[in-house]
């Protein structure tokens, strides 16, 4: 049956499959129908996956053009591949309770129990444990004590002790760090969100397929209005969905609706363990929850009867996936409440260019909110030209004399700091002064950024992982000149500590928080107070709400504008904008101090304004101009090759072959051409672009191309509907 699992042979390999159909495919696509081999094994007497989950994953595969066993794989929990859980809890207990007692058992006669060796006082010690737990005890708690596996072998070997698995779910809460937000039931809504929340009641009431765009300022409290509509559509009998984009977010956004819900809340993200996924997936699939809180993946979760699904920051680059399948959540999302008929609400201060021309089009409810819970101001936000600091200070600045200022004035009033830079490590980049070689990695056309390390300076690459440690002199010319140049979060934080030495500074970047909990524990002791200054890439820009924050101040905050994507000014004016709302959340009015060498550029000067609607005004011009999303479709296709005449060739030969396609005027095609990161993981980087109003015809075209040429579909990617042009 569809949804059921099934063990198939693949070559020399037997794997686990998902039936997709019953029907046999009428194109004769088979050479040879004798070589079809035999199913296995059936796993399942009933769906593992949902019909509905299964005919999610097989659009996902067709509209981003990725092959169905990539979708499927997405959906699928941990441990899938096997029949039987191999998630369950190990449970060792006594099997002498037939009038045996454990000194019986120790005295037992190695002659009429078949064997030739007698109990060990370690052996007979787990027989005392499991004499005093009838119930018997984890394995897990035997091995803490110093049981081994093997000592409790040989016991089940004499029939004194006997092993069974038991389902016993993990609770991802249990070990959580706790978070300090609060759900407050009793709360009275503000105008605005009252409005909202009546216009979010009536449209999930419809019981069809709606879409809404909540677009609210920071700290407007588009979080309780989450709350107080889930609720409402659980009374109603209904489930909810939740997703955020960052794991960063998860923990407190999951402990608010925790509090509301009680254990009836399920998370689903990568950061949790196999065994704790595999428990929460398996929740949800018994129907055990009514909400779900997770991020991008979580939109495959088998919800029985979702309601209501809320893409929380819809706006967020981590929704979409950056390998095969290509799919963005939030589109996902809408396509998964259009077939059950069900309600979405898109939630963000700064919506998306194309959620934004969807309810400018009437396609979207727009619902606002334009003032901030408790009518506290937007935080005031000043700007320093660092072109004036540097000319003043010199050019090795990396915090401002205003921002030093800012932060001694809160540190003194014991009020809390974001410091936001939005590229980590040490250095961006090492260079000898006589000889001018540069470290650069071998795989991929970047420069190696420095880390400090135990073991002294190391320089990385954020790509492959390709590392060195950094000589004191040069690898070519051996002079002792090697200088370091640019800054990342580990620089402004030891900046900050020597010039703050008694403040209590913690970071926050994909280094710092490699460890499992290290995130969470870092963001509790920030909250409860317990550091002073938090600083951080973009995971501490959005969504989290610290009333103690006062002030927030932005390193480089064109540091993304520089990128060749045309998405470059709308990703930075949502980052500015949303670390900013992160400011005066609390009794205290907040303040945000953005450095930048471009304090004039319009994306800057809007975001520190908080100006949404100039903001999409400007740029939408900018796109019209430029024929760029939202007004037409895009696909971006890398063909990469070891060589790059090779990769040129190959793009060049797709797009000829494509070229009689675009006589209907449905689509243009833009390049081939060197892919901004040239090369990648010791491969070369060609692409193309398809850019037109027909996304379906668009990818017809690319399809009937690839499937003629098979030799090289393993070195072609296809992005639909990109976010990233690099």
């Amino acid at each position: 049956m569809i949804g059921a699992r099934v063990r198939v042979p693949l070559g020399s390999r037997t794997v686990t499959g998902i039936v997709v159909s019953h029907d046999a495919d009428p194109r004769p696509r088979i050479p040879d129908p004798e070589a079809i081999k035999d199913i296995v094994q059936v796993l399942d007497q009933e769906p593992f996956l949902p019909a509905e989950i299964v005919e999610l994953c097989r659009w996902v595969s067709e509209y981003y053009m990725a092959g169905i066993g990539d979708a499927m794989a997405t959906a699928m929990p941990p441990g899938a591949q096997k029949r039987a859980s191999s998630f369950k809890t190990q449970r060792v207990v006594s099997a002498t309770a037939h009038g045996a007692s454990v000194a019986q058992a120790g005295s037992d006669s190695e002659v009429g129990a078949g064997f030739s060796r007698p109990i060990t006082d370690k052996q007979l010690a787990v027989l005392q444990l499991l004499a005093d737990a009838p119930a018997g005890l984890p394995a897990s708690d035997l091995r803490d004590r110093g049981f081994s596996a093997d000592i409790v072998a040989r016991l089940v070997a004499r029939g004194l002790a006997a092993v069974r698995g038991e389902r016993d779910d993990r609770d991802p809460f249990e070990h959580a760090a706790v978070a300090v937000v609060e759900a407050q039931p009793g709360r009275t809504l503000t105008a605005e969100q009252a409005d909202a929340l009546r216009q979010l009641t009536k449209l999930a009431g419809a019981g069809e397929f709606r879409v809404a765009l909540l677009h609210g300022v920071t700290g407007s409290g588009k979080t309780e209005i989450y709350l107080r509509l889930a609720a409402q559509v659980v009374r109603a009998g209904g489930q909810v969905l939740l997703m955020v984009p960052e794991i960063a977010l998860t923990p407190s956004v999951a402990a608010l609706f925790r509090g509301a819900f009680g254990s009836r809340v399920a998370i689903q993200h990568s950061g949790l363990s196999d065994g704790e996924r595999h428990d929460q997936w398996h929740r949800i699939r018994r129907s055990e929850v009514d909400v779900v809180v997770g991020t991008r993946s979580a939109v495959f979760t088998p919800i029985a009867k979702p309601a209501l699904i809320i893409v929380d920051e819809e706006h967020d680059t981590s929704y979409k996936q950056e390998e095969s399948p290509r799919y963005h959540g939030r589109d996902v999302a809408v396509v998964r409440a259009s077939r059950a008929g069900a309600l979405v609400v898109l939630g963000s201060a700064t919506p998306s260019m194309e959620s934004y021309q969807n309810a400018l089009a009437g396609k979207y409810t727009r619902i606002t909110l334009e003032r901030r819970v408790l009518d506290r101001p937007l935080a005031a936000v000043r700007v320093v030209n660092m072109r004036d600091e540097y000319a003043e200070e010199g050019p090795d600045v990396v915090v401002s004399r205003d921002l030093v200022t800012a932060i001694e004035d809160r540190l003194a009033r014991r009020e809390q700091v974001l410091v936001l830079l939005n590229r980590r490590g040490y250095a961006t980049a090492v260079f000898c002064r006589q000889c001018g070689d540069a470290f650069d990695c071998p795989n991929c056309s970047v420069s190696l950024t420095v880390h400090r390390a135990r073991q002294g300076w190391r320089a990385r690459c954020h790509y492959c992982n390709y590392s060195v440690i950094v000589p004191t002199q040069c690898r070519k010319c051996a002079a002792p000149y090697l200088e370091q140049a640019g800054f990342g979060t580990e620089k402004v934080e030891q900046q900050l500590q020597e010039r703050f030495p008694d403040a209590r500074i913690g970071r926050v970047d994909r280094d710092s928080v490699r460890r499992k909990g290290a995130l969470t524990g870092l963001l509790t002791r920030f909250a409860t107070g317990a550091l002073d200054v938090l600083v951080g890439t973009q995971m501490i820009a959005k969504g989290h709400d610290f009333p103690r924050v006062t002030l927030v101040g932005v390193i480089s905050a064109d540091v993304g504008l520089g990128l060749a994507d045309f998405r470059a000014a709308e990703r930075t004016f949502q980052l500015l904008t949303q670390v900013a709302g992160r400011a005066g959340r609390g009794e205290h009015t907040g303040e945000a101090i953005v450095q930048t060498l471009y304090p004039e550029h319009y994306s800057i000067r809007l975001a520190c304004r908080q100006d949404y609607f100039a903001f999409f005004e400007k740029e939408l011009k900018y796109r019209l101009g430029m024929r760029y999303p939202p007004l037409l479709a895009m696909i971006n296709v890398v063909v990469r090759g070891r060589a790059f005449d090779a990769a040129i060739d190959t793009a060049t030969d797709i797009v000829t072959r494509l070229g009689p396609a675009t006589a209907t005027g449905a689509f243009a095609i833009l390049g081939p051409a060197p892919a901004p990161l040239g090369k990648l993981r010791g491969e070369h980087r060609v692409q193309f672009f398809l850019k037109g109003q027909k996304r379906a015809a668009m990818r017809e075209a690319l399809r009937t191309v690839l499937s003629g040429m098979p030799e090289v579909q393993r070195r072609v990617s296809v992005d639909v509907d990109p976010l990233t042009v690099l």
